[in-house]
């Protein structure tokens, strides 16, 4: 069983190490056939009792969970998550199944729901890839083609066209350059003013030198690089690109900058609609389930800076029933 468990944490991104925002944490003295006996009791009890599943599930880290997947599997004869997606009911349903993957499964099953079908979505293409580590990436590509057959990157490519498909193809191939301790102060300058002339071009601005930029370079780099953008250009980054940008990658383009400067002010702004009720549930949904072992304690922050209500009772006010009880509980608390 322990070796079974260290493979499902090099599995799950880090395993069991404790993120600083996160709400949901490994459960102390934690023992996965009891927990599998007890979700089969949850299961086989008449009317299912979804309480204690939430219960169980919301207060296990990922880690945590795939041993008791594999737990259930050997007490049950039958996989956790095909039982699951049985016996309960939507929106809950979305939320457990979501909780019960990997990381890398998660985000590589969310990106296959974005470009199947008709239409892109592409506010969650740019979430996922804009947000996600190098690491993350590589292991998400790695399941994705495991999972479909087919690579992410064609997947993406078939799906998208023009500068927008560049961008998402730079960001999935998760080569940003890794954080480094020495400061490159003349690469700091070069790219800030790079960037400057890219917008300066009389034939509209040069995308590829932006896009190669803001998908290669590291994050605290590229923090530096705003800051010297301002020293030749009287307008900020996120200004030059909202002003001099063509519609189809301005948004995107955007979004980027905001998750490099700060990504729980990114999600934050992404969970914001919900004060008025205009937060697509899909999206709540896959916000709590990927950051909650994160940063979702300090999205929780940014959002009540940014719109001076908690997100805890946002989710009282426009959730019910169980779904509201799950995604509480996720949510870890109020502010």
């Amino acid at each position: 069983m322990a070796k079974i468990r260290d493979l499902l944490a090099e599995v799950c991104l880090g395993g069991d190490e404790i993120s600083a925002g996160a709400t949901v944490k490994p459960f102390p003295n934690f023992v996965a056939d009891s927990d599998a006996a007890v979700l089969l009791r949850a299961i086989e009890t008449k009317g299912i009792d979804e309480h204690t599943i939430i219960d169980v599930l919301t207060s296990r880290s990922n880690a945590q969970r795939q041993d008791i997947a594999f737990a259930f599997e050997r007490l049950g004869k039958k996989k956790l998550e095909d039982v699951l997606n049985s016996v309960l009911k939507e929106p809950l349903k979305a939320v457990i199944l979501g909780l019960l993957k990997t990381p890398a499964k998660y985000d590589a099953t969310e990106m296959k729901k974005a470009v199947k079908g008709m239409g892109t979505n592409e506010a969650t293409l740019i979430e996922i890839l804009c947000s996600r580590s190098n690491r993350e990436i590589k292991e998400m590509n790695k399941v994705y083609e495991e999972l479909f057959k087919k690579s992410m990157l064609s997947d993406i490519k078939d799906d998208t066209s023009g500068d927008f498909s560049k961008l998402l193809c730079a960001l999935a191939k998760g080569n940003r350059s890794e954080p480094s301790n020495v400061e490159d102060y003349s690469l700091i300058d070069s790219d800030a003013q790079t960037l400057n002339e890219a917008v300066q071009q009389k034939k509209g601005m040069d995308t590829a030198k932006w896009i190669s930029i803001l998908t290669e370079r590291s994050v605290p780099h590229l923090k530096r690089v705003f800051q010297r953008y301002n020293s030749y250009s009287p307008k900020t980054v996120s200004e030059s690109i909202k002003e001099d940008l063509s519609k189809d990658l301005r948004c995107n383009l955007l979004a980027l900058v905001q998750c490099i400067q700060s990504t729980p002010e990114f999600f934050a702004d992404k969970l914001s609609p919900i004060t008025k009720g205009d937060l697509k549930r899909d999206v709540l949904t896959r916000i709590m389930v990927s950051r909650c072992e994160i940063d979702l304690l300090s999205i929780r922050k940014e959002f009540k800076k940014k719109t001076g209500k908690s997100l805890h009772q946002c989710i009282k006010a426009a959730t019910k029933d169980d779904y509201e009880r799950v995604l509480l509980a996720l949510c870890g608390g109020d502010d």
